[in-house]
């Protein structure tokens, strides 16, 4: 019996540990730009944990220097810390210490790291994958930056889910 309970789990769950050199958390880049001096710069993410149900998702992010990344939501609540570094969210200026907290429906950015780049912590309560919602904000900070958009890099998501990171959401009425 467990907690002071009267009833008892045939298979309890068992707590899940990773470690960010864990082998089977490998590096995944998920998104990436031109830089106006011809470098990329790119979003990589480890998913430390995916599940399918109930769907969740835990990762540790690192955005390398001058990354953009369009304003966007996601199909479930979804919560930011920033550990290290600094980006910009639309105008808000996120130096490490910041949690940003993104209830679902609504949508956050664009975003810009800072010169050094930036380490986050993201979980996401749902359905983890995303939607834009304003691509005119997204050229606009590309163009300031001397930035282009590049294809999104092949990613290896779980085959329950389908890739939706080019999906634009936009009320054209």
């Amino acid at each position: 019996m467990r907690f002071g309970t009267d009833w008892a789990m045939p298979d309890p769950p068992v707590p899940v540990f990773r470690h960010l050199d864990d082998p089977e958390v490998p590096w995944q880049e998920v998104r990436r730009i031109r830089r106006a001096d011809g470098t990329t710069a790119s979003v990589w993410e480890k998913w430390l944990a995916f599940s399918p149900d109930p769907p969740y998702l835990s990762l540790y992010a690192r955005w390398d220097p001058g990354m953009i990344q369009r304003r966007h939501g996601h199909h479930s609540p979804h919560v930011v810390f920033v550990i290290e570094g600094d980006l910009w969210c639309g105008d808000r200026h996120c130096p490490a210490g910041t949690h940003i907290e993104l209830p679902l429906g609504a949508a956050f950015g664009p975003f810009l790291a800072g010169p050094e780049g930036t380490l986050l912590f993201e979980a996401m309560f749902g359905d983890p994958r995303g939607w834009g919602d304003d691509p005119a904000a997204f050229e606009s900070l590309l163009a300031v930056q001397g930035a282009e958009a590049l294809p999104d890099p092949p990613i290896e998501l779980p085959g329950w889910l389908e890739d939706l990171r080019g999906r634009w959401e936009v009320d054209e009425s």
